[in-house]
């Protein structure tokens, strides 16, 4: 007779299946539309192609729009909500308020979007295509992107206005500092300042620098800034990044640095006789170092802390919770 203690074989298979069962883990796929939308990566295309053709600066815009969101409690598309009753809007943190832009090109490209696969692609992804379609654009590198983001049910001023972005006159540690807090290296650091080689700023982000006198900046440089950028007033008169080709993406910001030339002065501590200098040089001699290196470092960026599986939502509209 058998014992009451001995396993029937498929009693034991079961066994095995529950004892070794872990949930699966969602994970971000390039293919991740392919079968439920599968057009919205080139509708996405259009759409931001097209932003871009009405105003080149708006790739720069997106690139940063992009930066903004994923430093602030991950790639989830929460810099893209408005104030609501349960939201308090990063839009109006000092960092963005004023200053980041695109929000409309987002939203415009997740209409269309939409209009083929209702309520099937996130708004994260949505920027995050936006980003690599602005950077092809304008000659920057292109990379894949994974998606499966899902987007943010919450928004986060507090943190986006206390050192989770970093600020213009940053010194060179606490730029590292920020970066690490979120999982990318120093070589990372330099090569994603490197968008600045597209863009403006506003002139109360580099007043005090064009008018220091420093042994840091370039004296003819120093004295063209200030022709748009006067002592008092002007805050928000916009100066070029770059000042060679300031719509085109390439290596000169790099080669601006080390003639003291950068506009901010979180830019100029690049290259300052610190840690990051030998990276400068080498992005500022090898411009496909520069675009290798920035597309992967966009990659990391874009894969801090995404909402997946079940986590989140997707939003019909980007700026507003369901």
């Amino acid at each position: 007779m058998a014992s009451k203690n001995t396993f029937s074989p498929i009693c034991l298979l079961l066994l095995l299946i529950v004892t070794n069962y872990t949930p699966s883990q969602a994970q971000l796929s390039t293919t991740f539309y392919d079968d439920t939308c599968p057009n919205a990566l080139s509708t996405i295309r259009t759409s931001i192609r097209t932003a871009i053709s009405r105003e080149r600066r708006m790739a720069a815009s997106l690139l940063r729009l992009h930066f903004h969101d994923c430093f602030v409690q991950g790639c989830d598309a929460s810099i893209l909500l408005d104030d609501g009753p349960s939201i308090v809007s990063e839009k109006n943190a000092f960092p963005n308020k004023n200053s980041v832009r695109g929000y409309e090109v987002i939203e415009a490209a997740k209409s269309e979007v939409e209009k083929l696969c209702p309520g099937v692609v996130s708004c994260a992804d949505v920027l995050t295509l936006a980003a690599r379609d602005a950077s092809e654009m304008v000659g920057g590198p292109s990379w894949s992107v994974k998606l499966g983001r899902r987007d943010s049910t919450t928004a986060n001023k507090v943190l986006a206005e206390t050192g989770a972005l970093p600020g213009f006159t940053a010194p060179l540690e606490s730029l590292i500092s920020t970066f690490d807090n979120v999982g990318l290296n120093t070589r990372d650091m330099v090569a994603l300042s490197g968008a600045h080689t597209l863009g403006q700023a506003q002139c109360f982000t580099f007043r005090d620098r064009i008018y220091s006198n420093g042994s840091n900046i370039d004296a003819g440089f120093a004295s063209t800034r200030r022709r748009r950028c006067p002592t008092i007033d002007g805050n928000t008169n916009l100066a070029a990044l770059d000042l060679v080709t300031p719509n085109s993406f390439d290596n000169n910001y790099f080669k601006n640095l080390i003639q003291k030339k950068g506009l901010l002065e979180s830019d100029q501590v690049l290259f300052s006789g610190g840690s990051t200098d030998s990276i400068v040089t080498e992005y500022s001699n090898n411009r496909n170092k520069f675009n290798s290196d920035f597309a992967a470092a966009m990659i990391k960026m874009s894969e801090i802390k995404p909402l997946m599986g079940q986590e989140g939502l997707i939003r019909r509209i980007c700026s507003a919770l369901p």
